[in-house]
């Protein structure tokens, strides 16, 4: 095929793309046979007689020696003759070959042979069936037992089966369970595998309760909630592995060939090859960039050759095929048939050209790799564009800053309100009684409830959730709504104080807080250890009051919630693909009946929702997105506007070289620029490429240091290091003063003061301070204000549990 007519076929063919799955199906476990009951092989006399002596069994009437039993016998008696007209050498092949399984219309014909009238003849024959599923004379199928709907035959299971084990996990079941309903569906669901399976609850498998799953997926589409459930109680008897069910789907760290494999390549001698290429390079990356390298390459470079040139079997590319691979891979071609430049082109280039240069090098020391040398398709003329995509990619984060820091104060003030109104909502929904209106904030509400609790089929105590009818009709789950609202406050808080990425977001643990004690002073402060994410190089964060204030509220979240306690939950980690060891993480919440951290998907849902709430738009008039990670990128910009030195942001940020910190930082201030290339200009005079380098401990400790040369008479100054005083020490006037709250006395003594003086420069026509005072009282008065908006905020004072840490290095 020419490069023209593959470029003519870029809109009509594209590499086939991949299905994958986060969590295993095993539809594989659908195919396996169940055991045999215990009476396949008996004849029709023998079940008879064996049927009464099952649990759950009516009793004969005391005087007349006859009951609802005999009625069953009959019923059971008609079945197992209808079975016995069809072929099989056991009950369980005419069961299987009279497609009694597959449904219950078979019963129809029952009931029109049956003496009795056909509710009554419906009623024997449903209960007949469930003794002959409880005697184990035929094995159903999970999807029998959903059309059999008869509640009553799993509860006989619980009583035949080992009755002091099904207590046990009934105990342990009503105490994680939010509500009555979802014990009994786990119960129901452990009944239903003990029938399928026919073994007790202690020899049960972690296969039989994943072939359940298989079937839920097969049928409705979706796992449902209680065989979570299911495998958390029974664990504990059964001793299963993993942990559980969300780690026993997961596909975890796959294999290099799982991973190639998943798109399917036609030549087998390059399959293999790459396999064992990427083997080699596997040991010296963590899974996370080494999975991106192989889908990449595999996606964008050997399936698409494949795809467009399938007679290719080897690396050595003609001239015109490579050229137009390259062509089609400056391209992404969008569902809709039009097409966008690649952002990633050059990284693309970059991975192949290193595949071929490996390959040469490898040949010197290996035989097998010498016939797999081949020209490279990549040429350096090829890479010449990069430095200036570099350029084009930074200007483009440096403009995405600019369009977004204006709006922060909007999205941060939507999140606290919502925060505010959605627990003030909860709190006055909570002390009205079901079926009674309230009203908030002039509009009036109808408290709910879930219809099954309504109707009394539940049978819990308390609702499961605080539900209202707004004025709108809609039902509103206010618990949910708080959930929500709560912990999207404490995200977008937490990330533009700190400056984290997600991951090291949702890896915070109670364990990061510490105290350090200043060498000078002796001032104890409080810091954040970050552990390593992107990179191994682990730091310490100063917490400032603020963000003091936020751990404060969520470590009293998780402990009212948890007995006092802050959870123990394991984090998945999703680029690792590995599940972490069990710790107090921060950013976890109660999903139905068990805890779990919070995932960068449901972080970055909970920023799109405060977005769309706060309805903060571009200058285009398209909605704004917001990114966790441009909350970091704002953190470094507003710290190097602020005058932060660049070599201390990277040490805060995490990052291993300062060019790294400076493409995150958008420069707003012309002044700003020109003083700050003068004063590296200086710098480097004094100590060549003295920013370029990684902060010293003296330099690290003096910016720790600085901190006690900052108390002030109502609280501290919060100006970043290094920078001078703008207001010249007017400190009532300067924004960055933050009062203390035991200073409050003290600054409604000075709005009062400044009142007065006000008051007296009009008698005596003082107009040039009247200007001034009038400007120090709006100040001070806001800042009161703030106070106090905090203090309602934090009406009790939070240990945060912090151990003393001497020396941060």
């Amino acid at each position: 095929m020419t490069g023209q007519r593959v470029a003519s076929s870029l809109e009509t063919a594209r590499p086939p793309m991949r299905t994958s799955h986060k969590l295993r199906r095993h539809p594989e476990l659908l195919d396996i046979e169940p055991m045999l009951g215990p009476l396949d092989s008996a004849s029709s006399a023998e079940i008879l007689m064996t049927l009464p002596t099952l649990a759950g069994w009516p009793p004969k009437h005391p005087h007349t020696g006859y009951g609802r039993g005999n009625a069953y016998l009959r019923a059971a008696e008609q079945i197992l003759a209808w079975l016995q007209a069809h072929p099989g050498d056991g009950w369980q092949a005419r069961w299987l070959a009279s497609g009694a399984d597959d449904s219950l219309g078979w019963l129809d014909a029952l009931i029109a042979a049956h003496r009795c009238t056909p509710n009554k003849a419906r009623n024997d024959l449903v209960g007949a069936v469930g003794f002959l599923l409880l005697g184990r004379v035929v094995v159903p199928s999970y999807g029998f037992l959903r059309a059999l709907r008869a509640k009553a035959v799993l509860r006989r299971v619980r009583s035949q089966f080992r009755p002091d084990l099904f207590e046990q996990c009934a105990t342990a079941a009503s105490e994680l369970a939010t509500n009555t309903r979802a014990a009994d569906d786990t119960l129901n669901v452990l009944s239903k595998i003990v029938l399928r399976t026919g073994r007790d609850l202690d020899q049960l498998t972690a296969q039989d309760l994943l072939t359940y799953r298989a079937w839920e997926v097969e049928y409705y589409g979706v796992g449902k909630g209680a065989v979570p459930l299911a495998w958390r109680v029974l664990r504990p008897i059964a001793d299963l592995e993993p942990p559980s069910l969300h780690e026993a789907l997961r596909l975890g760290q796959r294999t290099t060939a799982e991973l190639i494999d998943t798109y399917q390549l036609r030549c087998r001698p390059v399959r293999d090859m790459l396999v064992r290429y990427f083997d080699e390079r596997r040991t010296g990356m963590d899974y996370g960039s080494f999975r991106t390298l192989v889908l990449e390459v595999i996606r964008n470079f050997w399936s698409d050759i494949e795809t467009y040139h399938p007679e290719i079997d080897s690396l050595h590319l003609p001239h015109d095929v490579a050229e137009a691979w390259r062509r089609r891979l400056r391209v992404i071609v969008t569902p809709d048939g039009g097409t966008r430049d690649r952002k990633s082109y050059y990284s693309n280039l970059l991975y192949v050209r290193a595949i071929y240069l490996d390959i040469q090098e490898w040949a010197h020391h290996d035989p097998y790799w010498a016939g797999w040398a081949a020209p490279n398709p990549v040429r350096r003329s090829d890479l010449r564009g990069m430095g200036k995509a570099r350029v084009r990619t930074t200007s483009e984060m440096h403009q995405r800053v600019r369009d977004r820091l204006p709006h922060l104060d909007a999205i941060v003030d939507t999140a606290e309100q919502h925060r505010t109104t959605s627990a003030a909502l909860l709190a006055a929904a909570e002390q009205t009684a079901l079926g009674e209106h309230f009203t908030y904030d002039g509009r009036t509400y109808l408290r709910t409830a879930h219809q099954s609790y309504l109707t009394g089929r539940s049978r819990g105590e308390s609702p499961p959730a605080v539900l209202v009818i707004d004025p709108d009709g809609q039902r509103i789950d206010l618990s949910r709504t708080e959930q929500e609202a709560f912990w999207a406050w404490a995200v977008i808080e937490t990330l533009r104080q700190t400056g984290l990425r997600v991951e090291e977001l949702s890896e915070l643990t109670h364990l990061a807080l510490i105290s350090y004690r200043l060498p000078d002073s002796g001032e104890v402060v409080p810091m954040l250890q970050v552990v390593p994410s992107k990179s191994d190089r682990e730091r310490l964060l100063l917490v400032s009051p603020e963000l003091a204030s936020v751990l404060a509220s969520i470590i009293t979240r998780l402990r009212a919630l948890n007995q006092g306690a802050i959870p123990l939950t394991s984090r998945y980690d999703e680029h690792e693909r590995v599940l972490g060891p069990v710790l107090p993480h921060l950013f976890q919440r109660r999903m139905a009946w068990r805890w779990e951290p919070l995932s960068s998907r449901s972080i970055r849902k909970l920023i799109r929702d405060t977005l769309e709430r706060a309805g903060v738009r571009t200058l285009t008039g398209e909605p704004l997105r917001f990114t966790p990670h441009d909350f970091r990128r704002i953190f470094a910009t507003e710290a190097a506007n602020g005058g932060l030195p660049l070599h201390i942001v990277a040490r805060l940020l995490g990052h291993a070289s300062v060019n790294t910190t400076q493409a995150y930082t958008a420069v707003f201030d012309d002044e700003l620029v020109r003083s700050y290339q003068a004063f590296l200009a200086n710098r480097r005079a004094e100590r060549p490429a003295a920013e370029h380098r990684v902060a010293t401990d003296a330099e690290w400790r003096e910016f720790q240091q600085h901190f006690q040369t900052r108390k002030l008479e109502l609280g501290t100054c919060g100006r970043p290091y290094g920078t001078p005083c703008r207001h010249e020490h007017a400190c009532i006037r300067c924004p960055s003063l933050r009062v203390d709250p035991r200073a409050r006395p003290r600054l409604a003594a000075i709005v009062d003061n400044l009142r007065d003086r006000i008051q007296e420069a009009r008698l005596n026509h003082w107009l040039g301070e009247i200007e001034g005072l009038t400007t120090s009282l709006t100040a001070a008065a806001e800042k009161l204000t703030r106070l106090d908006r905090a203090s309602a905020g934090s009406a009790e004072r939070v240990s945060l549990g912090m151990p003393l840490l001497t020396n941060p290095d």
